[in-house]
């Protein structure tokens, strides 16, 4: 059975990848675990088990260094968040955690989407993040779907094999079917494609967090409800 607790655990290996193929960095303050995701200019708390002044005045002071725009907070639903209001931050969108035996997902018709390392279309941040699968091959794998029009729809999936308390799971991170070309079945096939991967790759469970809109998707193809987490976010 997967936990909150890996979930978060998975969500945080994630933004490390994305860090360190991006020319960002992970670092801590004060048991305050931070990512910074250069190709966005955001800067990242992950998880922490209490909001302290002491482990956030000083990453926000690195992060203005560093150019950041945005500054975000994953937060478990059981974390007091009341400190945050009093540094500049307000309450964001609400990560719905959810998990599936891998085999769910990849059953399904994957059709014309592909994995690729290269997307003509990317630009700026799209563009830098794609190096992700070429610095983790074994690890991370972008798929996408395509029309006559060009990309209508992408996804990465990621499987760390290795690391403790993750074995055997791996994850589906930054799903998007462009508005036009939603429901066709593009949202299935890239899922399935994705997990497919990961799956080959050896991961036995699958989890993402969902917004409330792709909650209905990836509920009819095999994912479960684990919990919800919060977000909070600061502008420099």
């Amino acid at each position: 059975m997967v936990t909150i607790a890996q979930c978060q655990r998975l969500q945080t290996a994630w933004f490390a990848a994305l860090a360190n193929a991006t020319g960002g960095k992970t670092f801590s303050t004060h048991g305050s675990t931070w990512a910074w995701l250069p190709a966005r200019r955001e800067l990242m708390l992950m998880f922490p088990e209490r909001i302290s002044a002491a482990g956030v005045r000083p990453a926000l002071a690195e992060g203005a260094r560093l150019g950041a725009a945005t500054v975000g907070v994953w937060l478990n639903g059981s974390v007091d968040s009341a400190g945050l209001a009093g540094l500049g931050f307000e309450p964001g969108w609400q990560p719905w955690w959810m998990a599936a035996p891998v085999a769910a997902p990849a059953s399904y018709d994957a059709g014309a989407a592909r994995l690729t390392t290269a997307v003509a279309e990317y630009r700026g941040p799209l563009a830098r993040e794609l190096r992700v699968v070429n610095g983790q091959p074994r690890q991370a794998w972008h798929a996408e779907i395509r029309t006559s029009e060009g990309i209508s729809g992408a996804a990465y999936s990621f499987y760390p094999s290795g690391m403790h308390g993750l074995e055997g799971l791996g994850g589906i991170f930054n799903m998007e079917v462009l508005p036009e070309y939603q429901r066709r079945g593009f949202g299935t096939a890239l899922l399935s494609r994705s997990a497919r991967a990961a799956e080959e790759a050896g991961a036995r469970h699958l989890a993402l967090n969902a917004t409330p809109e792709g909650f209905a998707l990836y509920s009819q193809r095999g994912f479960s409800l684990v919990g919800r987490g919060r977000t909070h976010w600061l502008t420099l």
